[in-house]
Formats: C-alpha cells, structure tokens, sequence
C-alpha cells in the first residue's frame, strides 16, 4: 500500500493555490494608506473648548489600502503602488497588507516624511469631523509610476481612487488604457471641474450619487437624474458607470442601457468599507472572468457583510465568507 507523507500533501496543496492564484488575472491597486486616530466624544468640542474623549482607536486605512486589502482577502492576485513614511504607521500600513498576500514591493517607504494620517473626531449622534493629512500619499507622482512600470505592465486590472494627486490618476489612466490593461477608478474624494480628457479611456466608474454629482455638476435628486449624471459621464468618455445607492442598492448603465440591482437588507453597524469592499470585490470578480452583472452581485455581497461589521479593513469577509452570502 503506497503512503503519502505530509510532506508530500502539503507540496500538492500548494501546487494547487498556485495554479489558482495563476488562473486569476493580476490586479494592482495604485492609491492612498493611511492610519486613522478615531476620537469618540459626548460632542464636538467648540472654539477653545476641552472636553474629555471617551475612547481612541487607531485605525488601518486609506481608500487604496482598504481595496488592495480587500481584494487580498477575498484571495486575489493583488499588488499596489503607494508610498508611506519610515515610521511605525507606515510598517503597520505594509504588514498589515502583507497579511493578506498583497504584494507591497510598489509601496515605497519615504525617509524623512510621514504617513498618510486622518484624525477623526465622532459624537455620540454619529456626527463626524474629519481633518486629513495627506503626507506621503500626495507623493505619489507620475516618476514613481515610472520607477514601478514593471508591475503596471504585468498587471491586468488597475484601481485607482482620488486621494493620491489627480495628475498622477490621469497619467496612469492613459498609459494603463495605451497598454490594454482595465481601469476602474473609484472617484472619491471627488473633484470638481474635471476636463473631458480625465474621463476618456476609463472602463467602469463607481460613483456615489454625491460624487456623481460633484463630477457632472448635475444636481441628483432622483433616479432619473442619476440615470442623466451617468449619461453624462458615457458622453465624456467612460464606458461603463456603476452608481452605488447606500442602501438602495446601484446602478449599471452603459450604452447599451441600464440596470438596477437591488441591495440586500442587513443591519448596517458601521458604511466604512462599504464602498472600498465593492469596489475591491467588484475587481476581484472580473479577475475570475465574470461579466459586469455578475461581478456587481458578488461586490454587493461582499459590501452586505463588511457594513455589519465595525472598521474599514477590519470588517473585510473572507472569500468562504462571501461565497455563502
């Protein structure tokens, strides 16, 4: 009787992630990460007064981070471009993604600057204030791009978000369109007035109605004046909107028509994933080969489960997870 050594099985097992993971089109997240202080406090203090907190928590973050971290998770093929300071938020920032397998060799670390950081002031109301430092995330120019063009080119699916410099998005959008490679970008925090030019070459756009409106200076009211600020985005270029609707659900329009789909009811415990979840499992999906509907439905999963959780990358389902719904 012929034995199998541990040894043996564990090499097969594997053998086996790899061919799964190489079946999988590679996805590289270029963008933000971020450590977020969340103060929690009775109420906002005003002008010159002090008030005692009631909890501080630091928080892993970032719209890049929270996608690539994401998409991880869910076992993509995931690498990401990025830069953090040499400082104790910017190695917590890099092995918490490498937890999760996401490459983070793109991800450079600046002497001399420091990390992206967010300070977060929240009342017992759920009323925010929030004051961002972009710190090393507004480095991220069109020569570091250069620096990592490798990973660009081997690379299938690119996302993008706005909190690195609008320059570098643009660039990128065009090179990665010039090479055949997907771009989704996630228009957040959104832009006002943006040239014609920053929208062509772009395939799927994920807005939410308030972005959607900065982006067109449409005013959204409805669903038909979604359905007009997604049209205007298709004229300037995109080729396909996904409009997500909180809970309501969201919107796919492309030229050949539109279509909604409905959100799944849950008990909300806190939206901060909720749109880098999407986003992250909606690529994920379309690394795998599913069509646009498909991947919708999947990224709505996904978004269902992380917002009845508390935290950003905290609240990220596992792929088991996901798959049961």
């Amino acid at each position: 009787m012929k034995t199998r050594s541990i040894r043996d099985t564990t090499f097969r097992k594997e053998e086996k992630e790899v061919e799964q993971m190489e079946f999988k089109k590679k996805i590289l997240v270029i963008g933000s990460l971020n450590m977020d202080l969340v103060v929690e406090t009775p109420h906002m203090p005003k002008a010159g007064e002090t008030i005692t907190g009631k909890s501080i928590t630091n928080v892993l973050g970032g719209k890049g981070a929270n996608q690539a971290y994401a998409a991880g998770k869910l076992g993509g093929n995931v690498g990401m471009i990025g830069a953090v300071g040499n400082d104790a938020c910017g190695r917590a920032l890099k092995q918490n993604l490498e937890c999760v397998h996401v490459d983070t060799s793109g991800i450079e670390v600046l002497e001399n600057e420091m990390s992206g950081q967010a300070f977060i002031t929240v009342d017992d109301n759920g009323e925010n204030a929030i004051i961002i430092i972009a710190g090393t995330n507004g480095m991220v120019t069109k020569e570091m791009i250069q620096k990592h063009i490798k990973k660009l080119k081997e690379s299938d699916i690119i996302i993008m978000q706005m909190e690195i410099p609008v320059e570098t998005v643009e660039y990128v959008k065009d090179l990665a369109s010039k090479l055949g490679k997907l771009v989704i970008i996630d228009p957040a925090p959104a832009v006002s007035n943006l040239p014609d030019s920053f929208f062509q070459g772009v395939d799927y756009m994920k807005p939410n109605e308030t972005e959607l409106e900065i982006l067109t200076g449409i005013k959204i009211q409805s669903q038909e004046q979604v359905t007009v600020g997604a049209r205007n985005m298709l004229e300037r270029g995109v080729k396909n909107v996904i409009v997500t609707l909180g809970s309501k659900g969201c919107l796919l329009v492309t030229e050949d028509g539109e279509e909604f789909f409905p959100a799944k009811k849950v008990r909300a415990v806190d939206t901060t994933a909720a749109g880098d979840s999407f986003t992250a499992a909606f690529a994920l999906a379309l690394s795998e080969g599913k069509n646009s509907r498909e991947a919708i439905q999947f990224a709505q999963k996904v978004s269902a489960i992380a917002v009845t959780r508390k935290g950003a990358q905290t609240s990220i389902p596992t792929r088991a997870e996901a798959d049961r719904g």
